[in-house]
């Protein structure tokens, strides 16, 4: 595979800031994510990461419908939450609902703690506007990785008779050839994913790749979100196999330091080049496994790795 660039990570691009809707579309809406419903606030939403935006609208989103009248008079309240059927209120989003839950849990206990933490310390000193948005709004970094997974199952073994058999031997008996039975391919694909399921390390991987290539940007930027609030033995805050596909998703959240050495807010401001504008990340991983009933079956896994790195600002 060809190397995309030098830097450990480089820029994606950034989804189109949505419009601000109508006043007349509702203020929360009515999510559906594969059998679950959600009612959000658009706010809300449209606080979410880039990265996560992406995934879950892939085709942007419109707050409302556009409807075509056979008569030129308007009908009065298309567009209010009342005039709107549930069905027609409901947006269907291919997404994971554990994960959503897992993103929107995280924003809620980041914005308690930082809101109540500026109450406190505005009640000592007063509160001056500043334009650097790391000490006006709580900062999430965001990480999030997409697993694609190939396996190559071992050759099928051949059990032949001798090369030099003697002449008395029935020459069917000599061609004759034993198969072991058929790997079935469906459930050696199935254990080698709760395989990778199970590896929950953020790290792992990457620093794996790192003293194999010995790359040094892949380690700056290990050690750059370790300073930053991750730590070397972190794991995935959420992690989940995607429904029919070979393909395992990961995110992690962890709240922006900016005090402690004396250059970590030199440090989040390099972070903060990463708000409203992801970056990835993709390499390759070859791994050796063994699976089946009795751990005897040995597969080689191809692991393509994309990460994707962003700030969010709540």
């Amino acid at each position: 595979m060809s190397q995309v660039d030098t830097s450990p990570v480089h820029s994606a691009v950034p989804l189109p800031p949505i419009q601000p809707p109508d006043p007349t579309f509702p203020t929360k809406l009515m999510l559906e994510l594969r059998g679950t419903r959600f009612e959000i606030d658009r706010e809300l939403l449209m606080s979410l990461p880039e990265s996560i935006l992406i995934v879950m609208f892939p085709n942007g989103l419109i707050l409302g419908r556009t409807l075509e009248y056979e008569d030129e008079e308007e009908p009065e309240d298309t567009n209010s939450e009342e005039a709107l059927e549930l069905e027609d209120q409901i947006i269907y989003v291919d997404f994971d609902p554990l994960c959503l839950e897992y993103i929107l849990n995280f924003y809620k206990t980041a914005q308690d703690a930082f809101y109540s933490n500026q109450e406190s310390s505005s009640s000592v000193f007063p509160h001056i506007p500043t334009p650097n948005p790391l000490l006006n709004k709580q900062a999430i970094i965001v990480l999030r990785e997409e697993l694609d997974y190939f396996t190559i199952p071992p050759k099928s073994k051949k059990k032949t008779a001798s090369s030099s058999p003697p002449v008395e031997i029935d020459k069917d008996a000599v061609e004759m050839n034993i198969v072991e039975p058929a790997i079935n391919i469906y459930e050696l694909k199935t254990e080698c994913g709760t395989y990778l399921l199970h590896q929950r390390k953020i790290f792992t991987a990457l620093q794996r790749n790192v003293n194999k290539e010995n790359n040094v940007a892949e380690q700056h930027l290990i050690d750059m979100l370790c300073v930053s609030g991750f730590s070397r033995d972190d794991e995935w805050g959420y992690r989940n196999i995607e429904p029919h596909k070979t393909s395992i998703v990961s995110i992690a959240l962890v709240i922006l330091k900016t005090t402690g050495q004396s250059n970590q807010m030199a440090t989040a401001q390099k972070l903060l080049l990463f708000w409203r504008k992801p970056a990835r990340k993709c390499w390759w991983d070859g791994l050796e496994v063994t699976v089946g009933e009795d751990k005897a079956i040995p597969v080689r896994l191809w692991c393509r790795r994309t990460w994707t790195l962003e700030l969010a600002l709540v």
